[in-house]
């Protein structure tokens, strides 16, 4: 993750919660410090374990994070993943904007990561889309590399996607294709999106880099695949499910692109809580 995105967005998310002050870390003097320990609740995989420093960071330099474990690093309940000193009152006011940052982004990490199993022995590749949460897509597409899948394009400006609204406005896939052409860079890579098979013999006359075949079932991409030459990459998208997977990993599609990955997950559970007397108490 770039470091400069990431502090810039973390201090718009912590003067968010945190206002002018922190009312409630009030009643703890600047001279008190404390140690707390984030321990995960439930398994999966852990991502965004550099927002911790950048953020108390931002808050107090003195605050010092150890870690227990490495973004991407499989964890089970119990598993301490990082160790927190310093002022207390500085603990509590980062600790639910980095702790949400962390759980939802270890929940798309351990989405991704149970998707890319069941695509177990296939070359098939795992990859997200622009339905990313406004605001966080540079954590949301960071965390599903941890889960070991791979970017889709970042946003408008990197990459070419020619949908059926696209289509329609420019008269045909042929048209599109030829008048992007004619806008953007030669490194600038094309994808087109196809929903019948005349759709698709019309996409490879006209040459992208990348078909995607729309809301087809397994059986429909493995046919539709034999038709597309072997410069031309394919990607699969819509409707599909992780019970689904194998089965499109059968057809020879080189990627399969999956919105659920940020846009319907679900955070894993992790606590950060005070040591205090040799207890932890949550906050």
């Amino acid at each position: 993750m770039n470091p400069i995105k990431i502090k810039k967005a973390l201090e718009d998310f912590l003067l968010e919660d945190i206002g002018d002050r922190d009312l409630s870390a009030t009643i703890f003097p600047s001279l008190q410090h404390s140690k707390a320990v984030i321990r995960v609740k439930e398994s999966g995989v852990i991502s965004g374990l550099s927002l911790l420093s950048y953020g108390y960071e931002l808050l107090d330099p003195q605050v010092k994070v150890v870690l227990g474990k490495q973004d991407g690093d499989w964890v089970e309940p119990g598993d301490l993943i990082a160790e927190i000193t310093g002022p207390t009152n500085v603990l509590l006011s980062g600790e639910r904007v980095l702790l949400n940052l962390l759980q939802r982004m270890s929940g798309i990490a351990t989405l991704t990561n149970l998707c890319v199993s069941a695509l177990a022995g296939s070359a098939t590749r795992i990859t997200d889309t622009r339905k990313t949460t406004p605001g966080l897509r540079v954590f949301e597409k960071y965390a599903v590399r941890c889960g070991g899948g791979y970017n889709h394009r970042n946003g408008l400006y990197d990459a070419v996607m020619l949908k059926d609204n696209h289509i329609a406005a420019a008269g045909s896939i042929l048209e599109a294709v030829k008048s992007v052409r004619e806008q953007v860079g030669h490194m600038t890579a094309i994808e087109v999106e196809v929903e019948s098979k005349e759709q698709l013999l019309e996409a490879i006359d006209a040459r992208p880099n990348v078909i995607m075949l729309d809301n087809q079932t397994p059986d429909t991409v493995r046919d539709w695949v034999q038709f597309v030459p072997d410069f031309i990459q394919t990607e699969a998208s819509g409707g599909i499910t992780i019970d689904g997977l194998y089965a499109y990993g059968q057809t020879g599609v080189d990627y399969i692109s999956l919105g659920m990955l940020t846009h319907s997950v679900k955070s894993l559970d992790i606590s950060l809580n005070l040591s205090i007397s040799k207890k932890e108490v949550e906050v």
